[in-house]
Parts: structure tokens; sequence; C-alpha cells
């Protein structure tokens, strides 16, 4: 591809409303289809809220409940990570949900440490959370996190972040819900950072290199 597009939709859930969840992820996809993004990455738990005052996570959304995602791949031909919880041996976990144009309904994933793209395939590779010991597939493209981290903790997942990328020369792409999403390039070279709000982070990789922007959610 001689130019992609990806964003990273810097957005804050606060309630556990899957229904308001979808509507709002939809502003944002419309936003980065206007910018003419192929890919558009939600923070953790986008879709579902965060876990309630017990640290236990909300019910899986149901696919009829996602239905107007899908379909939004589809007639905008973008690709889209959101934030989900998924249930794994009876037990909830943190997960990602994947959008593709070329899919006729939603693909379900642990969220692990972050997931990488490889160009022509339609599924995310899952990276655990032994980063120190990775193989990456030399075809990827990208590496994605998805993220909700405050204040206290955004400065040492930045690092961290930069690190992945130098070590592994591989563009990084980070949506936190609190602000501060970032894109890398593969040298670990900081392209564009958000502040805070509501907000879309974009990066293009054309003929001159990576290229980021910040984009208000209107």
């Amino acid at each position: 591809m001689s130019q992609w597009n990806i964003a990273a939709a810097q957005y804050a859930p606060r309630h556990n409303c899957i229904d308001a969840h979808v509507q709002h992820h939809l502003r944002f996809i419309n936003a980065a289809a206007r910018q003419q993004c192929h890919l558009l990455v939600f923070p953790e738990l986008s879709l579902t809220g965060p876990a309630d005052a017990d640290a236990a996570l909300p019910d899986a959304p149901s696919e009829q409940a996602l239905a107007p995602l899908v379909e939004a791949a589809h007639t905008l031909s973008i690709t889209v990570i959101a934030g989900i919880t998924v249930e794994t041996g009876g037990e909830r976990q943190k997960g990602l949900a994947l959008f593709s144009p070329n899919q006729t309904h939603v693909l379900r994933y642990s969220q692990g440490s972050g997931a990488c793209l490889t160009p022509g395939n339609t599924q995310l590779t899952i990276v655990d959370g032994q980063t120190e010991r990775l193989s990456l597939d030399p075809q990827a493209a990208l590496f994605t996190c998805s993220q909700a981290v405050g204040e206290m903790r955004w400065r040492d997942s930045i690092s961290r972040l930069q690190r992945f990328a130098h070590k592994y020369a591989i563009t990084v792409l980070m949506a936190n819900s609190d602000g501060h999403s970032a894109l890398w390039d593969s040298s670990g070279q900081l392209i564009v950072r958000a502040d805070r709000g509501e907000l879309l982070l974009t990066g293009t990789w054309g003929k001159q290199g990576w290229q980021g922007d910040i984009i208000p959610l209107r």
C-alpha cells in the first residue's frame, strides 16, 4: 500500500451502556472515514465500559449489539479494533473486538499486551505479557496497544512502548482513554502525541515516512 492512514480514538467510557458506546464509536468511525483512515483503534474496554466498584468486568456484548459496527466497517471500508470483555473458561477478561470490511461478523480476542497487524491478514496476532521474549512476524506492519491508564502510569507506558518500537523495529500506535495517545515509527521516534480530551490521533504513511495529526471530535 503506497499510503496508509491509521488513527487512535481517544475516548474514555464512563458507564456500562453498550448501546450508547456503540453510537459513540460510530461517531469516531465516521470521523476517521472522513480522514480516509484505513484503521481505527480504540482504548481498553471502550465498548463495555470499566469494571464496577467490585472490580467485576461487564458482560461481553452480544453479536446483535455490535451489528452496527460490523455494518459500518463494511460500508466505510475501515478496520476497527475496539475494547470489549471476553469470556474464557467461564471467566471475564479484557479483550479486543476486530471489525473488518472483509468479515461478516466480529472477531474476538483476549487483549494481551497488544496486537500485531500483517498486510493481507484479516486477523490479529495477539502479543502476551512476555514482551521481552517476542519473536514478531517480520511481515508485521503495526503493533497496536489499547490502554486505559491515568496520569500516574502513562509516562511509564509511553517509555515502554517507545522502547518496544525501537527494539522490534515496528510502528506502534497506542490508544489511551485518558489522554496522551501516541504514534511511534519503527525506529522509536515519536511521530505525534495527543494531550487530553476526545479526539482522533492520526498517522499517515507515505513517501516521506510517517506524518501525524490531531483531529478534535466534532
